[in-house]
This record gives C-alpha cells, sequence and structure tokens, in this order.
C-alpha cells in the first residue's frame, strides 16, 4: 500500500517534492502507531489540508483527530526549534507540555466546528532549551471530513514576538518622552499632517503660541501657528519650512513669539519632515524649546562682560585673568598700550618673557605657589615697556572661587611703580645720611662730655653716666633707622630680643654673653626703642656695679610674656652680691627708668629684691610697643 501523499506523483516529483524536510517525514512516517492509520486510510479533506500546508510558506500546524495529532510544515518546523522533529506525529498535549490546557482547549474546540483568531497571545514556550516568552498571532479553523464533522483543527502561526517587544519600547520611549516633556515648563512638542494641514500640538507648545491647548490637540491649520511668530520673523521662517518641505532636510530655526500680552518669548524649533515614497512631506514633527531665559541671561553676560571689559579698559592698572590651571588668556587695553606688544601675543606663557630676566626664575616661583595653594599673588618685578626699558611694576592677583570653593577663575593686576620706586630709592638715601649726621651728634656730644671732664675731675663721674646714656640712645636709634640692603641688621630692626642683644653684647665677658633671653619676642617701633634702651641700659649699668654682672660668675635672664594686648618682660639677676633695697641710693637712674616704663610706655614697673639676686617686672601695653600708622604720625585723640 502506497504511503505517499501524492500516490500518483512520478518518481521526479516525488523527488523534487520530498525536498521538504517535513513533507519527506510525513510519508516516511510510521503512522499505523498513531490514532491515525496509513495514510492511504485518511479521510480525502485531511490529505487535501495535508497537501495544502507542505507548500505553504507560513507556519502551520494540524491537530488531528481528538488526540491533536501533530503534522506541519517546514516553516513550523523552524518555529518548533529543538523540538523539531521529535513532536512530529505527537499528540499535541505531550508534545507541548507547558501549554498542555491551552492546546487542549483549542482541539475541543476545533472538533466542535468553531473558529478562533489570537492576537499577540503570550506564551512561555521551550523551543530551545529554555523556557522563554514569545508573543504569537494564532488562526484556528476546523477541518471538516466528507460527513461535514470536524476531524482535526488547523492552525496557522505567526510569531510576532519581535513586533511586540518594539511596540513595548517604543511605548516605553514615547512614555519617558511623555513624562520628560511633561514636567519640562520649556519643550513643547507639534506633529504637522502636511497633506491635511492639521498640526496636532502638545499643551505646553499650544500655550508657547497664544492657542487653546484643547484645540491644539484636536488639530488646528498651521497658518495659526505662523500667526503667533514675530512679524520680523516670519518671512525667514516660512521660507526655512518650505526649503525642509521640499528638501526633507532637518529644521532648525530660531524665532521670537508675540504673545497675547506682547511679552516677546525666544524659541528655539527643531524636526524633520516625513517623506512618502514619492519624496513628498507627509508628516512633519518636531520640538520647539523656549530659550528665553537662557537669552536673557546670555544677553546680562555680554552686557556684564561690555561693562567689565570698558571698567578694565580704563582703569590705569594692567588687567589680566587667567583660567584655574594658570593659561593667560585676557588683557586688557592698559596691557597692550604699556608693553606694545601685538593683542593674543602673551597669552598662555608668553607673558613670562615680559619679565627682566633676572626677575623670571623669582616670578614663576611666586605664581607657581600661588596656584598649588590657592593664595594670593604679590610680587614686585621689573617689566618690558614698549619703549625697550624695564619698569619696576607690582603685580597683585587674586583666585575667584565657584560654590564649593573650587578656582574656576585667578584676576589680576599689574602697576607701574617705577617712579615711586626710584622715590623710594631716593628717600631712603636721604633718610640714612640724615640718620649718619644724626649719629654723628651723638659722637660730637659724647666727645664734648669727655673732654668738658677732663678740664674738671669732679664730673667725671656724672660724665661718663651721662656718655653712656647717651651712647643706649644712639644704639636705640641706629637700632631703628631706616636701612638698606647693604645695612640691614641680621636680625629683623623691629625686634626686642634683637635690641636687646645689641645693647647688652658689651658687658659680655671673655666672649661669653652673660645675658640670656628666653620665651616671647616682641615687635617694637621708634617710639619704643628708646624709652626701651634707656630701661636695658640703666638695669645692666646697676647690675654691673652693684649685682650680678659685678662678679665674675653672675648673670641675667630675660624673660618675655606675650598675651592678647599685654607684654611682660621680666629681668632676673643670678649669682651677684647680696644686696638689700634700702642699700642703694634712689638716683637719676632709677628715675630714668621709672619714667622710661610708667611714662613713655604707659607701663607698670616693679623692683623685688630676692636673695639671689634683684628681679624687675615690667608689664607694658602691647599698642605702646608697636602704635599703628595713625598713632605714630602724631593723630592721637
Amino acid at each position: 500500500m502506497p504511503k505517499s501523499l501524492f500516490p500518483k506523483a512520478s518518481p521526479d516529483t516525488r523527488a523534487r517534492l520530498e525536498q521538504s524536510q517535513t513533507l519527506k517525514l510525513v510519508n516516511d512516517f510510521d503512522w499505523t502507531a498513531t490514532p491515525l492509520g496509513p495514510i492511504p486510510e485518511w479521510p480525502d479533506s485531511l490529505k487535501g489540508a495535508v497537501r495544502v500546508i507542505m507548500v505553504a510558506s507560513s507556519p502551520m500546524v494540524i491537530l488531528a483527530g481528538y488526540e491533536g495529532i501533530l503534522i506541519y510544515n517546514d516553516a513550523y518546523a523552524e518555529f518548533a526549534g529543538t523540538r523539531h522533529p521529535s513532536v512530529f506525529g505527537m499528540p499535541a498535549e505531550a508534545a507541548w507540555p507547558e501549554i498542555a490546557e491551552f492546546n487542549r482547549e483549542k482541539i475541543e474546540m476545533g472538533m466542535r466546528g468553531q473558529s478562533m483568531t489570537l492576537r499577540n497571545e503570550e506564551m512561555v514556550l521551550a523551543r530551545h532549551g529554555q523556557p522563554e516568552s514569545s508573543w504569537l498571532d494564532l488562526h484556528y479553523s476546523p477541518i471538516l471530513g466528507d460527513d461535514g464533522m470536524p476531524i482535526g483543527t488547523l492552525c496557522v502561526v505567526q510569531d510576532s514576538t519581535d513586533g511586540v517587544l518594539a511596540e513595548r519600547a517604543l511605548a516605553r520611549s514615547e512614555e519617558r518622552l511623555s513624562l520628560a516633556l511633561g514636567g519640562s515648563n520649556i519643550v513643547g512638542t507639534w506633529d504637522w499632517d502636511v497633506l491635511n494641514n492639521v498640526v496636532t500640538a502638545d499643551d505646553r507648545f499650544a500655550l508657547m503660541f497664544g492657542i487653546d491647548p484643547l484645540r491644539a490637540g484636536l488639530g488646528v491649520e498651521i497658518e495659526q501657528f505662523v500667526g503667533a511668530i514675530h512679524p520680523d520673523d516670519q518671512p525667514r521662517v516660512t521660507e526655512e519650512i518650505s526649503t525642509a518641505l521640499a528638501t526633507g532636510a532637518d529644521y532648525h530655526s530660531e524665532y521670537r513669539l508675540r504673545g497675547a500680552d506682547d511679552v516677546i518669548r525666544y524659541v528655539v524649533a527643531s524636526g524633520r519632515p516625513r517623506l512618502d515614497a514619492e519624496g513628498r512631506a507627509v508628516r512633519f514633527p518636531g520640538v520647539v524649546v523656549d530659550i528665553t531665559d537662557q537669552r536673557r541671561i546670555g544677553e546680562a553676560l555680554a552686557e556684564s562682560e561690555l561693562r567689565f571689559r570698558t571698567l578694565a579698559d580704563t582703569m590705569p592698572q594692567m588687567v589680566w585673568s587667567t583660567l584655574p590651571d594658570g593659561f593667560h588668556d585676557y588683557y586688557n587695553a592698559r596691557w597692550y598700550e604699556f608693553t606694545g606688544v601685538p593683542a593674543g601675543s602673551t597669552d598662555g606663557e608668553g607673558w613670562n618673557g615680559m619679565f627682566h630676566p633676572d626677575d623670571q626664575p623669582r616670578a614663576w616661583t611666586a605664581w607657581n605657589h600661588s596656584l598649588t595653594t590657592g593664595e594670593p599673588y604679590q610680587i614686585e618685578y621689573r617689566l618690558r615697556h614698549h619703549s625697550g626699558e624695564y619698569r619696576w611694576t607690582l603685580g597683585l592677583a587674586l583666585p575667584i572661587r565657584d560654590s564649593a570653593g573650587t578656582i574656576v577663575r585667578w584676576f589680576g593686576t599689574c602697576t607701574d611703580i617705577h617712579a615711586t620706586k626710584l622715590a623710594a630709592e631716593e628717600r631712603e638715601l636721604v633718610a640714612q645720611e640724615l640718620s649718619h649726621r644724626i649719629k654723628n651728634i651723638f659722637a660730637v656730644l659724647t666727645g664734648i662730655i669727655a673732654l668738658s671732664a677732663r678740664s674738671q675731675p669732679e664730673i667725671k663721674p656724672f660724665a661718663d653716666q651721662l656718655r653712656q646714656r647717651i651712647f643706649a640712645l644712639a644704639e636705640a636709634h641706629d637700632f631703628v633707622r631706616p636701612h638698606s640692603q647693604e645695612s640691614q641688621p641680621g636680625e629683623s630692626q623691629t625686634s626686642l630680643r634683637a635690641l636687646i642683644g645689641r645693647l647688652l653684647t658689651p658687658y659680655d665677658q671673655d666672649e661669653q654673653p652673660r645675658f640670656e633671653f628666653l620665651g616671647d619676642d616682641a615687635e617694637i617701633d621708634e617710639g619704643a626703642a628708646t624709652p626701651l634702651a634707656l630701661l636695658v641700659h640703666e638695669l645692666a649699668t646697676n647690675a654691673s656695679k652693684y649685682g650680678a654682672l659685678s662678679t665674675p660668675e653672675g648673670r641675667v635672664v630675660l624673660t618675655g610674656t606675650r598675651n592678647e594686648d599685654r607684654y611682660h618682660l621680666s629681668w632676673k639677676e643670678i649669682g651677684g652680691p647680696a644686696i638689700a633695697a634700702g642699700d642703694l641710693p634712689e638716683g637719676f637712674g632709677s628715675r630714668v627708668i621709672s619714667l622710661s616704663v610708667e611714662g613713655q610706655l604707659r607701663g607698670r614697673l616693679e623692683r623685688i629684691w630676692e636673695a639671689d639676686g634683684l628681679r624687675v617686672e615690667a608689664d607694658l601695653p602691647l599698642q605702646a610697643l608697636r602704635r599703628p600708622a595713625k598713632l605714630q604720625s602724631g593723630q592721637v585723640g
């Protein structure tokens, strides 16, 4: 008994037909092991249905009889994945156990003569070894026998998974876009049906153009939107739209909208026409962005920039600025007037070449320190003038920081101080000459006193004391007088420690110091140097006559203590002879000490006679040691 679906086909025709794997499988399958029996015993309607699906390009499967025996074509075999060919000829419920109940319902439906269509039916199928979601379009139709009764069900399967996933992705994207645009106060969208001249738009777009959002949602003519554009911009915008429609190119335009309240707003519109097969624009979607605030901010920045440049160019100083890394990118007009260099030639590191060669390393070191630490930049250097000479200049710069404290820019100035520098040098020379003459006066005075003492021996003790006091005044004057770089003392000339050391050096014995200064130092000015010098001189003189310095092993320890507004100086003699308070007369020197501390310095003085030597405590206001410039200039209230 022939087994072929096409028993009358020639060998060539059968060979050609059996190029289909599933058709050959039908012919070779042992159907006697199934309720269907051998092919010749099949109803003609079933054989006809099988012949139809075998040459169809769409996936088709027949669920034959109440058992739902699977007979399918090549396209369905590809859909079945790794389940093929093992499920061929099996009952549908056994072949697809994961959807057994679903298939049972469809088999019974077909055997009742009913048909059904399912769209995007989601199923979890293990077509490739693992369960995976699939979406299918399923079309079920009953197969009728010769007696008109159902003998099976034909199912056409269309895999719509890719389409469903694409639609869902598109829906999510549109939802996100809708949420983003809905939460924005500056973006609106439109969609123009060019063929019917109907523009639909969201609420934001409609409000920008002064159109009722409800009407815009239903659609209005493009002319109503164009009418809201500023009259001066309408011709240009219309031309740009026409060009985009004619060429299909991207559309991008900035223009003004005139609201009902005559408030002008700036917008940027972007879109692209959608063309049909003949190249005609059929749709024109796009978005419009309200840039009014940005435009006004930009105009304000431009105005601010203009004001800054105008102010910078009218300043007598040279003004410059750099990026955070120190790259110079701006100089005002004064810089180019002073240097005479072409504009832009000193950008970046080019500015360093404008310094005197001897000043370049020092200037770079100071500038790099400021860039590294963020500390203000201040330096004096010689800058090349357009005349070719180098002129002294004061360079200053401060960092500009953002709210987080990060440096975003440096602004600096260069001030020509050449004339001031030369004048200062001249004043220093005059001051030094005057100080030298004053020192000579002290020398003349001591000489006159010495001559007078020779002619009148009875006044020699007094003359010696007077000469020593004048020497102390001379030392104090020399300590605080103006100094050049060559005459500058090793220590700061405003240091109390240095003044005491200079005054007491003559009392050292065999080059061994007999004085020790401990504790805090204090800055002093010329007003405090004289009374302090007299105080230290008188104490040292008395110590050498009666106290610790009158013995070889004696010494003096001075201790300074500074707090918020007071300075305390303690003089302690150690290793001298025992002296009681009444042993020494209250002479002129004691009155000099009191006058110096309590009168001129407005302090307090206390003498304490201890067993191991005299202790003197001087408590002084810090303001008296180094007065502000206002007080130093004599402007005392």
